[in-house]
């Protein structure tokens, strides 16, 4: 603490001798002892040679190690006061709506704070988006730094360099893994090999190599959404009967349909508000229309139609195990082999409490909750993102194979579970 003080002190010397055109250098001094990765990012970025020094971005008050905490923590609105069209943009897609959806699910609550508030799990890259005052208060009186990630989530603090953010691995920080492995079957479908070929040189530089920001931020829109959304459904209800019912009986899964009545719960509020699904018509062929049109500088237009419809045609068929899968875990909480957790709305299986770690009641999850859940979240998502994504492996052995053998084991499981529920 001695040696911060003297850093200090000394930084405010130069800065009363030298007047206020040194308040900058009195902020680099310092800091150069205390977080020189910072002063070497900012130094090498285009913000440094153009004027937009610390003040710009963390105001004035902060002068000494005693009121570092007077320092602001700039968050995209600090941003969008040069970058007013990006920040317009990224106020109306998906990435704003990062942390909002993370609250929204309900296990969310019940997981370590480490994890979410603390941003080593789910919060680290959820924690992202326009949030309140009040969400900022309730993150800090948990006893967490408040940490604004929207803009450098992708141009990282503080080079914010426009170029890291162009390379897909910008995006592979959090599109990757578990239920959202999009890194993993990109990077090695015919689109990733062709990018990191041509990265390398072994491809023709100016071939076509499409990576992630070209068919989601084209020209570097950041108002990105897909057609079919985060969790794979969306409304009106298809005509196809079969399917029609297959979507509905997901939609109870997810508790936006009451399994009871059929009837909208607060949950579809919630959906809505941060645009997890396209909920008409409108606004998923608006999504779609743009996707064709990106598809179609490189392919034909009737190719990428007949390709995209191709993944709706999966989607329909996963649809129809998934359904069967669900309907079967149901039928064990109507019979009353599975008991509804306290948490629970009603007595039916409840994919927004995946996983569960905590809660009144854990040792109530059962183990077929979770085969279920694992066949949502990792497989279905794997079988229709893979057709998105054009990667023939992850599609089958990673999606669809996996789900086949999901429903079988949830079969089996609740054969086993009567049986021994009647003994």
């Amino acid at each position: 603490m001695k040696t911060v003080r003297c850093i200090f002190a000394a930084a405010l010397m130069a800065l009363i001798f030298a007047g206020p055109a040194s308040a900058e250098d009195a902020c680099i001094a310092c800091h150069q002892k205390i977080s020189p990765g910072q002063v070497q990012d900012w130094q090498v970025s285009k913000h440094s040679k153009e004027d937009v020094t610390c003040s710009t971005c963390h105001g004035e008050k902060h002068t000494t190690a005693e009121d570092a905490n007077l320092a602001v923590m700039p968050d995209e609105a600090v941003c969008g006061e040069c970058h007013e069209d990006q920040f317009q943009q990224f106020s109306k897609g998906k990435h704003n709506h990062g942390w909002t959806s993370m609250n929204a699910i309900n296990v969310t609550h019940l997981e370590p704070d480490e994890l979410m508030e603390g941003g080593r799990g789910c919060g680290g890259c959820h924690n992202m988006g326009i949030k309140s005052e009040a969400q900022k208060k309730e993150q800090r009186d948990k006893g967490y730094r408040y940490q604004n990630n929207s803009c450098d989530e992708c141009h990282t603090r503080h080079s914010f360099s426009k170029k890291e953010a162009l390379n897909p691995r910008a995006c592979q920080q959090c599109h990757m893994g578990y239920d959202h492995p999009q890194w993993e079957m990109w990077s090695s479908s015919k689109h990733g090999t062709r990018y990191l070929s041509q990265e390398v040189g072994d491809l023709p530089a100016g071939a076509a190599a499409p990576k992630c920001q070209d068919c989601h931020m084209p020209d570097g829109n950041h108002e990105n959404r897909t057609a079919w959304g985060f969790l794979g459904v969306r409304l009106p209800l298809p005509k196809d009967k079969q399917w029609a019912d297959d979507r509905v009986t997901i939609l109870k899964a997810l508790g936006v349909l009451n399994p009871e009545t059929g009837e909208p719960t607060a949950r579809l509020d919630a959906v809505k508000e941060v645009d997890l699904a396209r909920l008409t018509e409108e606004a998923w062929s608006k999504e779609r229309e743009k996707m064709i049109k990106i598809c179609s500088k490189c392919h034909s237009e009737t190719y990428a139609r007949e390709q995209l419809a191709m993944g709706d045609s999966i989607m329909q068929k996963a649809d129809r195990l998934m359904a069967e899968a669900i309907k079967t875990v149901a039928d064990l909480y109507k019979d009353g082999i599975i008991k509804k957790p306290a948490d629970y709305a009603f007595a039916y299986p409840d994919f927004f409490y995946f996983m569960r770690t905590g809660g009144s009641d854990m040792e109530h999850m059962s183990h077929i909750d979770q085969v279920l859940f694992e066949m949502y979240m990792k497989h279905r998502m794997r079988t229709y993102q893979a057709f998105f994504h054009v990667n023939p492996d992850y599609a089958y052995w990673y999606g669809w194979a996996m789900m086949t053998k999901d429903l079988g084991k949830i079969k089996e499981l609740a054969h086993f579970m009567r049986a021994t529920h009647k003994k």
